[in-house]
């Protein structure tokens, strides 16, 4: 999910921008209109924030009709958007290409969801969230009050939020691995290709967002810019949602970053890359290797011949959303048996899963449910577990607390008694030597530029069933799309007793 950028007022601090990611906290309600209207009456008595319209116009409401893609990606997926460039007018030959730069200036934008930086801000994340019309949808006649829900719903859920926040450290580090990451690619374009580069991050849903990339982008004179999102596999609610940011980015200044004035292309997936896949099965054959010889023997049993099992925990996605074309699944497909071609075989005592965590809402979501796929392996005897989290290149809360906290309680309580968490990629060198070759590489490969990506992955021309007749908030936190409060709240109560 999805949304532009808000701004709240909180009382005795300073003005702050703040923006949340439908990706980066968990919790779904479905409000009936007769619940809703006393509580706003109240609301607007109680009231202590002084609000203000973001530049997407946050506060007010769309009167056309929205499918759950539009809901997620927060953008019109009308085809006349695709069917044409963002500069529509300018002939291929004269469009500027790496080989016309003399002087290249490379820039590489990487792109990644963001997070919040500390518990405090948890209330206003959350309001900027719910102030979106395109995550809450009111009937016309209650457009106006769109405000008012975000207030209520983000001061009702600003504790549980903050618990989950507190539970990993009171912020998410998304930003600081980010950087991290930026920062060894350079070093390794010097090192290994004598590429000097720059690097840009641009958030989807918070600081620094995409638009003060493309300003400072644009202040160091970048001519040549590899757009990068840190998604492995492409789905349209995250690389789709981020690219449709840029496309509307350089649609509104051609006279900045159109084709005469900037080389840019595009790698809009890299799940099947060989370092890549290489990397996450390194991390992952370390884990494995921690058995111990008593916990091996224990792995094996007449219920459970095989000693030692991976469970591969994909982020969610509605199943409409693959249905309409989305190719995120085959692509995680692909990719855990790319990864799983590399490890111990379960002759050789090593037996491999699939699930998918972060499911939100009343609709059908990719399945099977890493929170189902757990009790069922516990009655299977599995007592050897290494979780995966494969659509994660940097810890955030939907590791740190998803993962770690929920579903490993979930594990020990259905009798998985020895527990491991191979790591997000993060800093693995591997993984950014991979990083820094698909830049060189797509430097020296024909381009693909923002709107071939998106026609290329289906983003629009998709037909998903309307949503109009409800109202439903999705808001995914650190911990992404989807979170079970039951689940969540027993995990960090039994954290909270050690």
């Amino acid at each position: 999910t999805a949304l532009d950028h808000g701004q709240v007022k909180l009382p005795g601090r300073k003005e702050r921008s703040l923006t949340a990611t439908a990706t980066e906290y968990s919790f779904t309600m479905i409000i009936r209109w007769s619940s809703v209207i006393p509580a706003l009456l109240l609301e607007h008595h109680v009231s202590g924030f002084a609000l203000q319209r973001s530049r997407a116009g946050i506060g007010g409401a769309t009167s056309r009709s929205r499918t759950k893609l539009d809901a997620a990606t927060a953008l019109d997926l009308g085809n006349d958007s695709l069917s044409s460039t963002p500069w529509g007018g300018i002939n291929d030959d004269e469009a500027v290409s790496l080989a016309d730069i003399q002087d290249p200036k490379v820039g590489v934008l990487l792109l990644n969801l963001g997070g919040p930086e500390t518990g405090e801000d948890v209330e206003g994340f959350l309001y900027n969230l719910f102030a979106d019309p395109d995550i809450i949808r009111l009937p016309a006649p209650l457009a106006p009050l769109q405000s008012l829900v975000a207030l209520l719903i983000s001061k009702r859920r600003a504790p549980k939020s903050r618990e989950a926040y507190d539970s990993i450290g009171g912020g998410s580090p998304i930003l600081q691995y980010t950087r991290a990451q930026a920062d060894l690619v350079v070093k390794s374009l010097k090192d290994r290709y004598g590429i000097e580069a720059k690097t840009y991050i641009g958030m989807r849903y918070w600081y620094p967002f995409t638009e003060e990339a493309l300003e400072q982008i644009r202040e160091d004179g970048i001519n040549a810019l590899v757009i990068l999102p840190l998604y492995p596999q492409f789905s349209i609610s995250t690389s789709g949602s981020s690219l449709r940011v840029l496309q509307e980015e350089f649609a509104k200044n051609t006279d900045l970053y159109g084709p005469q004035k900037m080389f840019h292309t595009v790698i809009p997936s890299w799940y099947d890359r060989p370092g890549y896949v290489k990397s996450v099965a390194n991390l992952i054959q370390k884990e494995l290797d921690s058995f111990t010889p008593e916990e091996i023997k224990e792995g094996i049993s007449e219920k459970q011949p095989i000693p030692k099992h991976i469970l591969f925990s994909a982020h969610g996605v509605p199943a409409s959303y693959i249905e309409a074309g989305d190719p995120y699944k085959d692509q995680i497909i692909d990719c855990v048996e790319r990864i799983k071609a590399l490890l111990p075989t379960e002759e050789e005592g090593v037996k491999v899963h699939l699930s998918f965590q972060s499911r939100v809402g009343p609709v059908e979501w990719l399945r099977p449910y890493t929170d189902d796929v757990l009790p069922a392996l516990g009655e299977q005897g599995v007592k050897n577990l290494v979780v995966v989290p494969i659509s994660f290149v940097s810890e955030h809360i939907e590791t740190l607390e998803e993962i770690d906290l929920e579903y490993r309680e979930l594990a020990l309580e259905s009798g998985i008694t020895n527990w491991r968490r191979s790591p997000a990629l993060n800093t693995d060198a591997t993984f950014i030597d991979d990083m820094a070759d698909m830049v060189a590489e797509a430097l020296n490969e024909p381009s693909q530029s923002i709107t071939e990506a998106c026609v290329a992955n289906n983003v629009g021309n998709l037909e998903l069933e309307s949503v109009d007749n409800q109202m439903e908030i999705n808001s995914a936190g650190v911990g992404g799309v989807g979170y079970d409060d039951d689940l969540a709240g027993r995990a960090r109560r039994k954290v909270l007793k050690r």
